[in-house]
């Protein structure tokens, strides 16, 4: 197996509430799974092959929840890698070169029948984890923006964290809210408004999270 390793900021936004239930080993908040997720590489290597500076999204939609299967998913990898950090990247986001279910993306990988054509576009990421904001755009194919919740009943800005110690994602995650809409040229219809938004820090490898 490729020794590779990748460690950035993420942000994501899915279809189902606050409190995703996939956290916490329950049923989507609407019965099936829909989202995305973008990440901006600070450090990474896939072998030999430096990673550093580059930006990816995972486009993914499920009928029911994942771990039933029959997804699809999209990668969208940075315009500026070179063929060697563009077949790197596509093969750690298809879950390639990994031990068996030690990350989120070779879990959905399993669990999704179709793999569109990856695409190769500008990523443009703007990301602030403690404060939940987010702006993301990958012309014609993906928008976003995330933000803090804001509680119903006052001005104020919401702060709440998911830690998983033993996830295959993240340790610690900060949620806010979030909206995305899909661009013609994807393969994945998205059109969110004020759901399920993630800020995490990002550190995986073959061998799945790595811990601090």
């Amino acid at each position: 197996m490729i020794d590779w390793s990748i460690e950035g900021s993420s942000f994501g936004n899915c279809n189902c509430g606050y409190g995703c239930p996939c956290q916490f080993e329950d049923l989507p908040t609407h019965g099936h799974c829909r989202g995305f997720e973008a990440l901006s590489i600070d450090t990474g290597h896939f072998g030999d092959i430096r990673l550093d500076g580059l930006r990816i999204a995972l486009l993914y939609a499920w009928p029911g929840p994942i771990f039933e299967g029959g997804g699809e998913l999209q990668a969208v990898i940075d315009e500026r890698a070179a063929a060697d950090q563009r077949n790197a990247l596509e093969r750690v986001l298809h879950g390639e070169e990994t031990e068996e279910a030690a990350t989120h993306w070779w879990v959905f990988r399993a669990m999704s029948d179709l793999l569109h054509p990856t695409l190769y576009r500008p990523i443009d990421l703007d990301l602030d984890i403690d404060a939940r904001r987010a702006r993301l755009s990958i012309p014609g194919v993906l928008t976003g923006e995330g933000r803090p919740i804001r509680p119903p009943h006052s001005d104020g800005e919401h702060r709440v964290r998911i830690q998983i110690p033993g996830g295959i994602e993240f340790e610690l995650a900060e949620i806010g809210s979030a909206t995305s809409r899909s661009g013609a040229d994807s393969a994945i219809a998205l059109d969110l408004s004020d759901s399920y938004g993630q800020f995490n820090r990002l550190h995986h490898s073959g061998q799945g999270v790595v811990h601090a």
